[in-house]
């Protein structure tokens, strides 16, 4: 059996798709391109980005919304860095906290004051605490798309 396409079902480590990309011929699903058709297809011209630090400061994610004309807001510093601490020592543990559900929240907010009309779920731990019922704002968690969007592509003949 030989594979139809490539997808890497992580936010973060997208950082080194284009290594993948340039080292094989198969077809790549990117997660954020994934996400960036769906904000397009909503009309969400703002949206939140959350997840890891490295995914919420570098530009390997952002990069790719903004290419497709999406104004990408991030939490202030201090922020990031409760929100890192949130995914890497509980969520990722399992872990989901009732007081790490509320800062999120808070968060949405905040960001929501700030223009954003939509907020990308963009680490895939995040789904485990932050469901639609919990935001003011569309959530757009990237690892359902993601997993959709790889079922919608195998199934192409």
């Amino acid at each position: 059996m030989v594979a139809d396409f490539i997808i890497l079902a992580t936010n973060t480590m997208h950082i080194v798709a284009p290594r993948i990309k340039a080292a094989v011929e198969l077809p790549f699903l990117h997660i954020a391109e994934v996400t960036a058709d769906r904000l397009c297809l909503d009309a969400i011209e703002t949206v939140a980005l959350l997840g890891t630090r490295f995914t919420m400061e570098k530009d390997f994610y952002k990069k790719v919304l903004e290419d497709r004309g999406i104004n990408v807001l991030i939490p202030e510093k201090d922020h990031i860095e409760k929100i890192h601490e949130i995914i890497n020592k509980e969520l990722i543990l399992g872990k989901v906290e009732a007081s790490s559900r509320e800062y999120f929240k808070k968060i949405i907010i905040s960001l929501q004051r700030q223009g954003a009309q939509g907020v990308i779920l963009g680490c895939t731990e995040i789904g485990l605490l932050i469901k639609q019922e919990d935001s003011i704002l569309p959530v757009y968690d990237t690892a359902l798309l993601h997993a959709d969007a790889a079922a919608d592509y195998a199934l192409i003949d």
